[in-house]
């Protein structure tokens, strides 16, 4: 049953991440090819925020090992 809760933790917190960092990246050069003034200061924040989407990953990750070496 752990290594199911593991795998489950893990598939469901890869794979919205994964999305969310697509739709991300995608709107925002979407953005930068409709307004290319605007690129140099979208950019970074773009940056941020595929960064705050991967640590939903990384904690899924912390939460599928405590699943199962600690319980």
């Amino acid at each position: 049953m752990k290594l199911l809760a593991a795998a489950l933790c893990m598939s469901v917190g890869v794979i919205t991440p994964a999305i969310a960092e697509g739709m991300i990246a995608g709107k925002a050069m979407e953005a930068m090819g409709r307004n290319p003034e605007a690129g140099n200061a979208m950019f970074p924040r773009m940056i941020v925020g595929l960064a705050i989407v991967e640590s939903l990953a990384i904690y899924c990750l912390v939460i599928a090992l405590i699943i199962l070496f600690a319980a």
